[in-house]
């Protein structure tokens, strides 16, 4: 199969998860030219900020395949992934990333994330959410733990 069909399905699942109550996004999760998972922005429907179609898609992917890792998976989205789904994106390991629509085509349908990329750049304490510590010292107990684990299991 070839990106296009891939990408193709999952701007279907986003036309169609409009008509459903959703939002304009969906996303296919592919292993060795086979779909996986597929999601759809559900953030409205499930009173849920991170139902977005990535985070759905790689919650069932990883699911289905008994796996925390999606290394040798493509992900096919609709659009440009957000902040949120791009970090979720790098932890699952997925190997690459194809979307159709880009972040100024989001932003122009009312989804701006450009806020959130300028409040990356900036040093915690300028930031408009207040980001304290607190208990550092304390914190590191549950790491401390961690690290002496003897059966972890490392990701």
């Amino acid at each position: 199969m070839e990106h296009s069909y891939f990408m193709r399905m999952a701007i279907e699942l986003a036309a169609k998860n409009v008509d459903n109550g959703g939002g304009p996004f969906g996303a296919v999760i592919v292993r060795n030219g086979t779909v996986v998972a597929t999601g759809v922005n559900r953030v409205t429907a499930s009173n849920d900020p991170t139902a977005h179609a990535e985070v759905s898609a790689i919650r069932a992917a990883c699911l289905a395949l008994g796996t925390f890792s999606l290394q040798g998976c493509v992900l096919y989205t609709s659009c440009e992934p957000c902040p949120m789904c791009l970090a979720a994106i790098y932890w699952a390991r997925i190997d690459a990333v194809y979307y159709g629509a880009d972040k100024d085509d989001a932003a122009n349908a009312g989804f701006d994330d450009s806020f959130i990329y300028k409040e990356f750049v900036l040093p915690r304490n300028e930031r408009s959410k207040p980001l304290g510590e607190l208990l550092p010292d304390e914190a590191q107990i549950p790491f401390e733990k961690w690290k002496n684990k003897s059966d972890k299991q490392t990701y």
